[in-house]
C-alpha cells in the first residue's frame, strides 16, 4: 500500500508522528496520510492527501513545507516511486475545532 510506504518514509525524515489513520482528536505536531483515489494494475496512479497539523498556524505551515519538499525531492528516490506531482496545497484549518492544519495533495505514479 502506497500510504504505508509514504508513512514509513516521512517518519524517517520528519520530527513528528506520521500516521496512516487520523486519530479521533489530533494533537500537537503530526502528519496524516490518506489515499483519496487512484487506478492502474501494474503502474499505478494514486492521489494522496497529506495533512500537516500544528499547535500554531506557523507550525502547521512549516511542517507542510517540509512534507512538500520531501515528497517532491526525497521520496522519488525510492524504487517503487516513479513520479510525484503537487496537485494542490492550501490552508485546511478546521475553524470549528481550531485545529491548525494544511493539506497538500499529490499525484503519484508508483509500482
Amino acid at each position: 500500500m502506497i500510504e504505508i510506504t509514504i508513512c514509513n518514509y516521512l517518519s524517517t525524515k520528519l520530527d513528528c508522528q506520521v500516521l496512516p489513520e487520523k486519530p479521533k482528536r489530533p494533537f500537537g505536531k503530526m502528519v496524516f496520510v490518506e489515499r483519496t483515489g487512484g487506478n492502474g494494475k501494474f503502474l499505478r496512479n494514486s492521489t494522496i492527501a497529506i495533512q500537516s497539523y500544528g499547535t500554531t498556524m506557523y507550525e502547521a505551515a512549516t511542517l507542510n513545507e517540509e512534507v512538500i519538499r520531501e515528497m517532491l525531492f526525497g521520496i522519488v528516490k525510492l524504487d517503487e516511486i516513479v513520479r510525484v506531482d503537487l496537485n494542490q496545497n492550501y490552508n485546511f484549518t478546521d475553524t470549528s475545532t481550531k485545529e491548525y492544519r494544511y493539506q497538500a495533495v499529490f499525484d503519484i505514479k508508483h509500482y
